[in-house]
């Protein structure tokens, strides 16, 4: 072919080597889209990676609710609480107050009470009518004109037979703030027995070594009036 009908524009392979053979052989010229594509394919190929990765992110982070796990929901809401009926009530049914247990707290003893504190030394029933009882008058404030006669006729119906009605000394009258009973030794019984007949308290009925050295067996002295 000769240079006249070459097609090509002359380029660095026309040009001879050193011993007149040509450099390198000629191509034929490339389009302009044969550059283009090979981006635009990357472009999409990148684009798709990222919209798959962002979904994967997106739905890995939402799991989804397990369907035994949505059942079980909808029956607990559905269902009503089995320990809170048993808890509750029934209609007319009283609920014990704080620190009852099926009792009644009043019942039991307060605090420092003791038996010996609510119950007479002797046996009211074995008491001896006969003994002789003194009643003084110890009361120092308000009227106390006749309390002593006024003790004496209670005991007289009781059926104590050996009854004296006399005036507290002073001394007396300042060692005692209640009414109390004093007895002598093996005098309980009917010292219980006078107690019980006047209303005193069994607290206030007590043994006395001056009682047993009198010709009394039991004395009364009476810090308010009868009755």
């Amino acid at each position: 072919m000769s240079k006249s009908h070459y097609p090509y524009p002359p380029d660095e392979f026309d040009v001879r080597g050193p011993e007149g053979t040509p450099v390198g052989v000629h191509r034929e010229p490339r389009s302009g889209w044969s550059s283009v594509w090979p981006f635009l394919l990357i472009v999409v190929v990148c684009g798709g990676l990222a919209v798959g990765i962002v979904s994967f992110l997106s739905d890995d982070g939402e799991p989804a609710t397990p369907p035994a796990a949505e059942q079980s929901a909808g029956a607990g809401a559905d269902e009503p609480d089995a320990s809170a009926s048993e808890e509750a009530p029934a209609d007319g049914e009283e609920t014990p107050a704080d620190g009852e247990e099926g009792g009644d707290a009043s019942e039991e003893p307060t605090d420092g009470e003791s038996e010996a504190a609510t119950e007479l030394p002797g046996d009211p029933a074995a008491a001896n009518l006969e003994a002789p009882v003194a009643v003084f008058n110890a009361i120092t404030e308000g009227s106390a004109t006749g309390q002593a006669a006024a003790g004496q006729s209670a005991l007289a119906a009781e059926g104590f037979t050996d009854v004296a009605a006399e005036d507290a000394p002073d001394e007396m009258k300042s060692s005692y703030q209640d009414t109390t009973v004093l007895y002598g030794a093996d005098r309980a019984d009917t010292a219980s027995a006078v107690a019980e007949a006047l209303g005193v308290d069994p607290a206030n009925v007590q043994q006395s070594d001056d009682v047993s050295a009198s010709e009394q067996a039991v004395w009364v002295v009476l810090k308010s009036p009868v009755g």
